[in-house]
């Protein structure tokens, strides 16, 4: 009888997600706060687009992120 263990190269992909999640999550406010000190300059819209774009990225890479490491810690070895 085999043991389940933890797929390590699913893992590892998981944590790289959760990397870029933690990146975007602190760069997303920064912009936002960059773009909400400037309003009167010409890349106030943009920037704020980009800054709602990016934290919402995080947000997606974040869920992407853990159901990866769930699948590599509970996956179903097929028989």
């Amino acid at each position: 009888m085999e043991t389940k263990r933890t797929n390590k190269d699913i893992l590892i992909k998981g944590i790289k997600k959760m990397g870029l999640s933690v990146i975007c999550m602190f760069l997303g406010p920064i912009l936002m706060y960059v773009a909400f000190s400037n309003p009167e300059k010409p890349l106030y819209i943009p920037l704020l687009i980009l800054s709602f774009a990016i934290c919402g990225l995080a947000i997606y890479l974040a869920f992407i992120g853990l159901k990866t490491i769930m699948d590599s810690m509970f996956y179903k070895t097929p028989n």
